[in-house]
């Protein structure tokens, strides 16, 4: 519709309806009603996607402080909450991920580190992982690195690089073949 062609029942109907978008935006009352609400079911959320009461503790603040900086203005009560639990799972997945792709140590129910079995087979992956990525293209190191060491989204990611976010899942998935490929060649091949 043009605006030359509006009528005031129209300019009323915009007027009231940017009110209401404008009585969802969050003051800092409105976000301390909203996180005395909130907070608790979301916290038992991310525990339960979890396991773990501590990472639940971290997450759940993280995921406050991402909806605050999202500043972002909301529909209703319900939407908010829709958006806050997802960026908790989002958050919640993320951690999930990291966890399981780099487990470099492994606390004790005393929270102690246990002494490694074989600390010179573990030295050699390392040195074996360092000379393989030393090996890859700087774009295929990069994106490994942002995507694994990092943790960064495939959009995060595709900012940084300067490619298509639709292109990232590809791009690492040569790169990981490439990183694979370069590991499973004998030391003699690879000149050590």
């Amino acid at each position: 519709m043009a605006w030359r062609n509006l009528t005031v029942s129209d300019v009323d109907r915009f007027s009231s309806a940017e009110e209401t978008v404008a009585s969802f935006a969050m003051t800092e009352e409105a976000f301390r009603a909203f996180y005395e609400r909130t907070a608790r079911p979301v916290w038992g959320y991310l525990s339960r996607l979890t396991g773990d009461a501590t990472v639940a503790d971290d997450l759940l603040q993280e995921t406050y402080y991402r909806f605050l900086r999202a500043n972002a203005t909301h529909e209703s009560e319900a939407h908010r909450r829709n958006v806050l639990f997802k960026i908790a799972t989002n958050l919640a997945r993320d951690a999930r991920r990291r966890k399981r792709v780099m487990p470099f140590f492994v606390h004790d129910a005393a929270g102690e580190v246990p002494a490694r079995q074989d600390v010179a087979g573990e030295v050699e992956r390392t040195t074996d992982v360092t000379r393989a990525m030393n090996e890859l293209k700087p774009r295929d190191r990069a994106m490994l690195w942002l995507a694994y060491a990092e943790g960064s989204s495939h959009q995060e990611i595709a900012s940084v690089m300067g490619v298509k976010t639709a292109s990232v899942k590809l791009l690492l998935f040569r790169a990981r073949r490439r990183l694979a490929q370069i590991l499973g060649r004998t030391p003699a091949e690879r000149g050590a």
